[in-house]
């Protein structure tokens, strides 16, 4: 499967190695706000009937790259895959988002969970080989999962929460049983991103969406010390090369010390985070240890007029400050992106301006 990148500029930022512009992806960058994507998904028939098809999530997965000057491509999947294989019932309701048939929120319920059969989840691995093989090698593919707190968050609950009051009320009274999903979870996740990694992925994502609705010490608790856990299960070289491993925390900036010394080689950041800041916490220096960064920018700046968009992202690459030039060293390096998922009301052509505002801005040629 191996064949040589074309544009490898997000994987060597991601190893904190000279580029010569930034890189730039979104999260979400396919998705409803495309209007070939609405079309594919009614082709589909529903959002699970577009996920669980390899080749219209191939399809899907393309279209922005065909749209857009991007440095990279993510899987089209969702981040409930797992716990859906687990037996809870995924369903998505219109307008809605994601539901669960069956919640996690007793011992019974605890006891009866169980790390799911991967061959449950083999339209996701299809998928990902999919869409290598369309790729070849025009860019590199990124895979990924919910972190465990955040699938957590969804199995207790039962769908998306506005206060957490189920997840925190099991978490705070019983914390053993909170630990013990957790840890099922952790096992599952590890187990599906090194399944994405043999199916093909170049770069794997941990999306702790949730992480930053928890207090400070149930953080590092509930939250790291799982993500730390998938993190070391992982696997770090496929086809002769080192799978970059990237964090994200919504909310997490209070916390970036502490996430410095988590075994990944990038931590994102929501539009919260100043870079700069970021950049002196865990960047590191030339030559020596760090993080590369990814992030920031709020994504309703894409709502602003395209010459609004150009200052903003302007401002966001002035914030990280000019990334290290040295081909021959490691040193502080940044990867263009949103603070979180772009909003499905977003117009196309203003992603076009943030884009092309990225590659002018920091070409470095």
């Amino acid at each position: 499967m191996a064949t040589l990148l074309q544009n490898d500029s997000f994987l060597r930022a991601c190893l904190r190695q000279a580029t010569d512009h930034t890189p730039v992806w979104l999260m979400r960058q396919a998705g409803r706000y495309l209007p070939e994507y609405r079309a594919t998904r009614e082709k589909a028939g529903s959002f699970m009937g577009l996920a669980t098809d390899k080749d219209f999530a191939t399809e899907v997965t393309l279209q922005p790259l065909d749209r857009y000057a991007l440095d990279a491509a993510i899987l089209f999947s969702d981040i409930l895959t797992v716990p859906d294989a687990m037996g809870l019932g995924l369903h998505f309701a219109q307008g809605e988002g994601p539901r669960f048939e069956k919640v996690v929120r007793d011992e019974a319920s605890v006891a009866a969970l169980h790390v799911p059969d991967m061959n449950k989840l083999k339209y996701v691995f299809d998928a990902v080989t999919s869409i290598r093989s369309a790729l070849n090698g025009r860019m590199p593919l990124i895979g990924f999962s919910g972190s465990p707190w955040t699938l957590a968050c969804y199995m207790v609950e039962g769908a998306g929460s506005d206060d957490y009051r189920h997840v925190k009320s099991l978490m705070y009274s019983r914390p053993d049983l909170m630990h013990q999903i957790l840890k099922i979870n952790a096992l599952s996740v590890a187990d599906y991103l090194n399944a994405q990694i043999d199916a093909g992925a170049q770069a794997v994502m941990i999306f702790d969406s949730w992480g930053g609705v928890l207090a400070d010490g149930a953080f590092q608790q509930f939250s790291l010390h799982y993500t730390s856990m998938v993190l070391s299960r992982l696997k770090t070289h496929s086809e002769g090369r080192q799978i970059p491993r990237i964090v994200f925390t919504k909310g997490g900036g209070l916390w970036l010390e502490e996430m410095k010394h988590l075994d990944c080689e990038v931590l994102g950041l929501d539009w919260t985070m100043n870079l700069g800041k970021a950049r002196a916490l865990v960047g590191g220096n030339v030559g020596g240890p760090g993080k590369a960064l990814q992030g920031n920018i709020d994504p309703n700046v894409l709502f602003a007029p395209p010459a609004s968009i150009e200052l903003e992202v302007k401002r966001v690459l002035d914030s990280f400050g000019a990334p290290h030039t040295d081909m021959n060293q490691t040193g502080p390096t940044h990867i263009f992106n949103l603070g979180h998922g772009i909003h499905q009301n977003t117009p196309p052509e203003h992603v076009t301006s943030l884009i092309e505002a990225v590659h002018k801005h920091s070409s470095r040629k």
